[in-house]
């Protein structure tokens, strides 16, 4: 295998799995036709166009079944990715409550409504428990410091209305896919990777006297889905990334609605991006389509 074979192969990683099985080396084999004999990279407007191909595969290939539940299932998702974020930097001292988040997630991640229910239940109850000072199941000491990713104790800057509205949202969306039986549909392992960005403080962005203060990571990070939610949505004309990315809305409205009195501009406009870019991917499927003339 040459270097330029390796690495069309690695640009065809981005198509689905079963593509590549039925057409990769069919594909690769145009590809090393087509290249002059002494080339061993591919062009930069071959490998963007390649790159391109495969996620609008991939993409098209996840419109299968309602859109409305796999959209409620993708949202509930991130909220599940967010509620692990969360109690990630605080591990050492809540080991079994985020060991148990974890297995939600998974769940949740495997199309297990049902399974993750009573997880989410459990770590919900103790989650708003934490945020309300109290003690429930076992005795935690509070406040609960964490020991890596962020220096802020746990739910230091997200009161108990926002931590039940999460858990609480995540419940029931639960029981409506268990109701509906949707117990197929998985997603991809990358969810995971999104996990310690997410709780990464991140490098700093708003002044050190500011009570609620979302990190540079974690913006990019929602920034970046958001803008995949849109091309995705755009691509394929289907709403349900803009119901999933809707869910996430909710509760991002419910954290910076808490803290009303003590935002800045930077706030607003943090939050108005999200809104911004929510909006973008609910009618991405309903923009202008080209027509060819007849």
């Amino acid at each position: 295998m040459t270097a330029l074979e390796r690495r069309y192969r690695r640009l065809l990683l981005a198509y689905p799995r079963t593509y590549r099985s039925a057409h990769g080396d069919e594909l690769i084999d145009l590809l090393l036709d087509t290249a002059p004999p002494a080339r061993t990279l591919p062009e930069p407007r071959e490998a963007a166009g390649l790159i391109i191909g495969g996620l609008a595969l991939r993409a098209k290939s996840a419109t299968q079944g309602s859109p409305w539940t796999d959209g409620l299932h993708l949202g509930l998702t991130g909220l599940m990715a967010a509620n692990l974020a969360a109690l990630l930097p605080y591990a050492r001292a809540v080991p079994v409550w985020t060991a148990m988040c974890a297995l939600a997630l998974l769940a949740v991640m495997r199309g297990k409504a049902l399974l993750a229910l009573p997880l989410v239940l459990l770590t919900g109850a103790k989650a708003v428990s934490i945020a309300h000072g109290g003690q429930l199941f076992e005795a935690t000491l509070l406040p609960v410091d964490p020991t890596f990713l962020t220096d802020k104790a746990l739910y230091g800057d997200a009161g108990t209305i926002v931590v039940m509205t999460t858990y609480a949202l995540t419940a029931f969306g639960l029981l409506a896919l268990a109701i509906r039986g949707n117990t197929r549909r998985t997603r991809s392992w990358w969810w995971l990777v999104t996990v310690p960005i997410a709780a990464w403080q991140g490098p700093a962005w708003l002044s050190e006297d500011s009570f609620y203060t979302p990190s540079l990571s974690k913006l990019a990070l929602e920034l970046s889905l958001l803008a995949l939610a849109v091309w995705a949505g755009h691509q394929t004309r289907d709403p349900r990334w803009g119901l999933g990315a809707a869910i996430y809305l909710l509760v991002t409205s419910a954290a910076v609605g808490q803290h009303a009195t003590e935002l800045t501009q930077q706030h607003l406009a943090y939050w108005g991006l999200l809104v911004l870019m929510t909006a973008a991917t609910a009618l991405a499927p309903y923009g202008y389509r080209r027509r060819a003339l007849r």
